[in-house]
């Protein structure tokens, strides 16, 4: 049988500031031209819950301390390193001269399913525009590509939602790695 009692926010904060000693994964995101605030920090939400090392925000990405990051964010913006750097396409570049895997998650022609993407350290996602996705600059420097496949009549998800399940997936790997 299941617990019927629901912790309390004591045990959930006690809970939490243990987990902070572990150390974050070797996993780095690229947010490029995000135009939505609410997207950015429901992305640095999820990437805190994730334990994304680092989130690079590019090209008009905005960056914090912005009210509608800091909304969504609810301080995730404070616990998740990040960097602002203004071209994508050179900071791709750089990462990979340090031998980062670079995904993106975009639906493309030789993308994979995001559950069968295995993940390997270091690696950095991409994530792109919510119209118009990633750049093809950007594409001709990844090393993969991953999707998550839609059912219904959109051909996909808000880009928040969307990393979430691709986050999500990446720790699994990158845990059972360690």
């Amino acid at each position: 049988m299941v617990s019927t009692r629901k912790l309390s926010h004591h045990e959930i904060v006690h809970r939490q500031k243990e987990k902070i000693k572990t150390p974050r994964l070797p996993l780095q995101v690229v947010l490029n031209n995000i135009r939505s605030l609410y997207n950015v920090g429901s992305i640095f939400r999820t990437a805190d819950g994730v334990g994304v090392e680092k989130i690079w925000l590019c090209g008009i990405t905005g960056r914090p301390p912005q009210k509608q990051i800091s909304k969504t964010a609810l301080g995730a913006q404070e616990s998740v390193s990040w960097e602002y750097h203004p071209d994508a396409l050179e900071l791709i570049r750089e990462l990979k001269s340090r031998n980062m895997r670079i995904v993106l998650l975009e639906q493309m022609a030789g993308s994979i399913p995001y559950q069968e993407f295995e993940a390997k350290a270091p690696l950095c996602l991409v994530i792109g525009n919510e119209i118009q996705g990633v750049s093809e600059e950007l594409v001709s420097l990844s090393d993969a590509a991953v999707e998550i496949e839609m059912s219904g009549l959109k051909n996909s998800l808000n880009v928040s939602v969307a990393f979430g399940i691709v986050a999500y997936h990446m720790r699994q790997c990158l845990v059972k790695e360690r």
